[in-house]
């Protein structure tokens, strides 16, 4: 059983019903994309909303006598908007074909793996001889199996621009640092040792949750989980039509960068509210946009 699928609705699903679930889904799917693998087999996608935005993918072969042969399945959400418009590298798992995209995200620190979820859409490119071109930046969804809601930082507007645009500084300086600039590593530097000492200093007489605004770590052994804490900007409850579990789809502002998560109305503490916060761990996915 797929450790996610309890964040789409499916909490009580049981092993010996999962044949019947993917039954279901090969008889009226949403969406079926046929590709050609890295083997050179007839690869396909056959997937099934639950829910807006939400659902389930099948992924397998096709075989001679066009009978579909799955050889793994996944739940997922769609993201609504683009997250970030870096140049994104793909790399498949070697157990099976499936891919992970990589992207050097200067917003949040560290180097941006998520779980691609429109594979067939990459063969495809690939297979023109023009995969690798990122043209219109990667759309990412996240799902959780838990997670919390926290009060909001009390914010002044004028901190707020102030730090905009200190933030968009900083994300320039470790741009020129990664070209070989030694003033920009050197700016770096210093100003990461101002900011050790104010923490160690603040820390002393105030809560972590008050001074870290947001964060976005690694969280785990697997590549593309991570730990998160950012600003709700909009959310939304919404309902798997076959189980009639309620999750929600929360839009988040992490480090500066959007994306949705899905979570379980029973694995969420709290009540959402737009410019509370969400800390929770998420399993990252998303979808590079190719243009023609």
């Amino acid at each position: 059983m797929h450790k996610f699928l309890r964040s789409i609705g499916f909490s009580e699903l049981k092993k010996e019903e999962l044949e019947k679930l993917f039954e279901q889904i090969l008889k009226a799917p949403t969406v079926r994309k046929i590709s050609t693998d890295s083997e050179g087999n007839e690869f396909a996608e056959i997937s099934k909303e639950f829910g807006e935005f939400f659902g389930i993918s099948l992924r397998g072969i096709y075989r001679e006598d066009d009978t579909f042969e799955i050889e793994y399945y996944y739940p997922y959400l769609c993201g609504k908007t683009i997250s970030t418009r870096e140049p994104a590298e793909i790399e498949k798992h070697a157990e099976k074909e499936s891919y992970a995209g990589i992207c050097d995200e200067v917003r949040i620190g560290v180097t941006l793996i998520f779980y691609l979820q429109n594979v067939v859409d990459y063969l495809a490119v690939r297979n023109n001889k023009g995969y690798m071109n990122l043209e219109d930046g990667v759309i990412l969804g996240a799902l959780s199996t838990e997670g919390k809601i926290l009060l909001p930082v009390n914010k002044a507007e004028n901190k707020v621009h102030s730090r905009k645009e200190r933030s968009s500084d900083r994300n320039h300086l470790i741009a020129a640092a990664r070209e070989g600039d030694e003033d920009a590593l050197e700016n770096l530097t210093l100003e990461d040792i101002d900011t050790y000492s104010l923490l160690s200093r603040r820390i002393t007489h105030e809560d972590i949750l008050s001074i870290v605004d947001s964060y976005f770590m690694p969280h785990g052994i697997e590549s593309d989980q991570y730990a998160i804490l950012g600003e709700i900007t909009d959310f939304a409850l919404l309902q798997n039509h076959m189980t009639e579990e309620n999750v929600y789809c929360l839009d988040i502002l992490c480090n500066d960068i959007p994306f949705s998560v899905c979570i379980n109305e029973k694995d969420l503490i709290g009540e959402p509210e737009i410019g509370r916060r969400f800390k929770g761990n998420v399993w990252m996915q998303g979808s590079v946009r190719y243009t023609d």
